[in-house]
């Protein structure tokens, strides 16, 4: 009799217990199974979009990998209020799925503001002859998107860390005191707002760009990347610089591309005073018309200096760019000095030197008495003493 009580026991208690775990079980499976579903066939979506390159499928590749991750998450918060979980459980479940939607969120819009970045960059490619307007867009678009990447996910951040209790209070805290923490963190910082504010002003006004040409504590280089914090100028022996933001702002350099990508090219040449100047400007008009880099713009010889010894000659050409100009310029002074040296060897400069032969001695005169010499008195004052012409006549 006690045996039968008691088993009756047990199969009643059983039978609540798998009661009670379907209150839990069913929803939260569900949630499970419809999660994971859609996360399967985003991802296959993303999986088979992978190649194309049309807009719809770079939109759709975009959204169906973060949208894969929150679905699920979004899934479960309802199935999770629907079962008898305690009160305390259920918010700390709770509390974590917001944040792994929150995250999924922020994961979605630096996805959309990099594929906006790759698309305005796609739209004016800078291998084109005349770029500026292109790295103009480019510079503005690379650095906004930078700083628009970095704010969404500081504030992504803030809301996270929000949701809890104890980072409240301490934000309260902080509040109270706002303007000794805000003096401290603004020493602190100054680095990192400092770069900041470049970073916009850069992208705003744009003294620098993607690909401008720019002499940097006298370096020549290229711009090759502008980050949120720093620019890479890619020298031209294929070295690195790496230089802060706020020198840009800060300190003055120069910039060949600033306008247009077009520069002028001098090459400067030491003759003698015979060269012949018609004959020379002749030869670089010959050069400039048979190189493909000259742009047909600017060829014109001048003697800019004279010296004691030699005269100063100036080639200037032009370019489409400032690799070209560099270029034309050593294919000028090589050409000009191999025609001077076949064509008038003479107007090379040289030293000249002068050897006058020795006079032949003369006679030399009978040399005076030194009284016979010497200045009537005029210069110091005295009378000139004139001889009395009665002596003559004795």
């Amino acid at each position: 009799m006690l045996c039968t009580s008691l088993r009756r026991t047990q199969e009643r208690a059983v039978t609540v217990d798998w009661q009670q775990a379907a209150l839990y079980l069913w929803p939260i499976s569900i949630a499970l199974a419809i999660g994971i579903s859609g996360w399967w066939l985003l991802m296959a979506l993303t999986r088979r979009l992978k190649d194309r390159d049309y807009r719809r499928a770079r939109i759709a590749r975009v959204i169906s990998r973060p949208l894969a991750f929150a679905l699920p998450l979004l899934l479960l918060i309802p199935a999770l209020e629907a079962t008898p979980l305690h009160e305390h459980r259920l918010e700390q479940a709770l509390r974590l799925l917001h944040i792994g939607v929150t995250g999924c969120v922020i994961w979605l819009l630096v996805r959309a503001v990099a594929a906006g970045e790759q698309a305005i960059l796609r739209d004016h490619p800078m291998e084109v002859s005349d770029n500026l307007e292109a790295r103009r867009i480019q510079t503005q678009t690379r650095v906004l998107s930078r700083v628009l990447m970095g704010a969404i996910i500081l504030v992504g951040v803030s809301l996270i860390l929000l949701t809890f209790p104890m980072v409240r209070q301490i934000g309260t805290a902080l509040l109270a005191s706002a303007g000794i923490i805000g003096l401290v963190a603004g020493i602190a910082a100054k680095p990192v707002f400092g770069n900041l504010i470049a970073g916009l002003q850069i992208a705003l006004t744009q003294p620098i760009r993607l690909d401008d040409v720019v002499i940097v504590e006298g370096e020549w280089g290229r711009v090759e990347e502008i980050n949120s914090s720093y620019v890479v100028v890619r020298i031209w022996d294929a070295r690195r610089m790496v230089v802060p933001l706020t020198w840009f702002i800060e300190h003055p350099f120069q910039n060949w591309t600033r306008r247009s990508a077009d520069l002028l090219g001098t090459a400067f040449l030491w003759l003698d005073y015979t060269a012949p100047i018609p004959a020379i400007r002749a030869e670089l008009e010959r050069i400039c018309n048979g190189e493909a880099l000259w742009d047909g713009q600017v060829c014109v010889t001048q003697v800019t200096e004279t010296s004691e010894h030699t005269l100063q000659v100036r080639l200037l050409v032009s370019a489409r760019n400032s690799g070209d100009a560099f270029d034309l310029r050593c294919i000028v002074r090589e050409r000009m000095l191999d025609f001077l040296a076949r064509e008038h060897p003479q107007s090379l400069p040289r030293t000249r030197a002068e050897l006058n032969q020795e006079a032949t001695p003369t006679r030399r005169a009978r040399s005076q008495p030194a009284e016979d010499v010497r200045s009537p008195g005029a210069e110091d004052g005295e009378p000139a003493v004139l001889p009395d012409p009665g002596d003559a006549s004795r």
